[in-house]
């Protein structure tokens, strides 16, 4: 397919557009006595997401507070700690801090030149994000807002992805068929599964090369994958 097929080019948020505050993450490690950079803590959510992505359960929701604990538990499992009381304690830092966004307030490092790249090539660029009603606040204080044309925001439209009618929303205020638009996410069963099962094209983020083969296209940053949609490089 040809990549003028494609008119939109619609993205997650968490860990494709945005990501943690891999700082805060390291700073509170710090204070429990645990020795970890920023890039530790990156190198680790990449391998955690993909155990995450396998042990979500058919129709649960990814918004319920056992994920974020879930995930949690993998990420500092793949820093080497496992302490229950260091993990217990970066758990209740990790509720209290900073709501209701939590951790979620960085920019993914070229996910501007992405969206910039997607609007100058003449792209709808939305974002459907399964959060809590704050994704289009933070997308507009990081500036990336601005190269967007809206925001789908699972806590408002009261369906979450992996459901077919997420995808579906967004397609109709595009005024788009399926076949028209492409996905841009971090969680395979979530993302990719769920936007083929309303008709959309699938790319997956593994920016740390962490997932196994998996039947689409992969990208290690938003702008490859935008570069990868203009090489009609879709599934």
């Amino acid at each position: 397919m040809s990549a003028r097929a494609i008119r939109a080019i619609f993205f997650d948020a968490g860990n494709t557009l945005i990501r943690m505050d891999l700082a805060a993450v390291a700073a509170a490690l710090a204070h429990e006595g645990v020795t970890a950079s920023a890039d530790d803590v990156q190198r680790a959510e990449w391998r955690a997401r993909v155990r995450l992505d396998a042990s979500f359960r058919p129709g649960a929701s990814t918004e319920h507070p056992s994920t974020g604990e879930r995930y949690l538990v993998y990420v500092l499992d793949e820093l080497g700690v496992r302490s229950p009381a260091t993990v217990a304690a970066l758990s209740a830092w990790r509720r209290h801090y900073n709501p209701p966004t939590g951790l979620w307030t960085a920019i993914e490092p070229q996910a501007e030149a992405a969206l910039a790249l997607a609007r100058r090539e003449g792209f709808v660029t939305a974002v459907i994000s399964n959060s809590n009603g704050t994704v289009a606040e933070t997308l507009a204080a990081l500036g990336l807002g601005r190269h967007l044309d809206f925001v789908i925001d699972s806590s408002e439209v009261g369906v979450e992805k992996p459901h077919p009618r997420i995808f579906q929303i967004a397609l109709d205020r595009a005024h788009l068929r399926p076949e028209q638009a492409a996905y841009v996410g971090d969680l395979y069963s979530i993302d990719v599964l769920g936007a083929r099962a309303a008709g959309l094209h699938a790319i997956l983020m593994d920016p740390g090369a962490c997932w196994p083969p998996r039947d689409c296209p992969t990208a290690h940053s938003p702008l490859h994958a935008v570069q990868q949609l203009l090489d009609g490089n879709v599934a």
